[in-house]
Parts: structure tokens; sequence; C-alpha cells
């Protein structure tokens, strides 16, 4: 993977991180800890490198959308089960 793709990647990352760490500041009913941001960053970073896996590799342009779509569905749905715990498994945050 070209670095320039890499560092864009990871600063928009970090962009996204500084939305909830901005809110804690504001109020008190966002309240996340170093845990919280770390899996964050995980989820988010392996999402974007894996898109861009799939953009590089796969040259049907109908079957890089749907896969992407897929896999951000998927971070959707595990970014819901963590914050609110949608499914009931154990790793809701409840």
């Amino acid at each position: 993977m070209k670095k320039k793709r890499f560092t864009i990647i990871m600063f928009t990352t970090a962009i996204l991180l500084l939305i909830p760490l901005i809110a804690m500041q504001f109020t008190n009913e966002v309240n996340w800890s170093l845990p919280d941001f770390i899996i964050a960053g995980a989820l988010l970073l392996g999402t974007g490198l894996i898109c861009e896996l799939v953009i590089r590799k796969i040259k049907i342009i109908k079957y890089r959308i749907a896969i992407c779509a897929a896999l951000l569905v998927v971070l959707m749905l595990i970014w819901a089960e963590l914050a609110v715990g949608i499914f009931g498994t154990p790793l809701s945050g409840q």
C-alpha cells in the first residue's frame, strides 16, 4: 500500500476520534475511556485498510462497491453492539 494512502486513512481515523474527545469536554453524555478510543480506532483503521485493499485488488467496480458497503454495514453493527448492545452479546457495554 502506498504510504500516502495509509497516511490519509490514519489521519481520517484520528479526525473521527477527535469528535468524541471534543464532545467529552462539553457534555457528560459522552464518556469514553482509553480502551473505548483504542477499540474505536482499531475498528475505523481496520475498516479503512480493508476497504483500501478491496479497492486495489478487485477490478469490477460493482464488486468493489458491494464489498465496501458490506464492510461498512459490519462496522456499524459492531459499533452499535459495543455502544448499546442491540444484540445482547457479552461484548455490549452493559
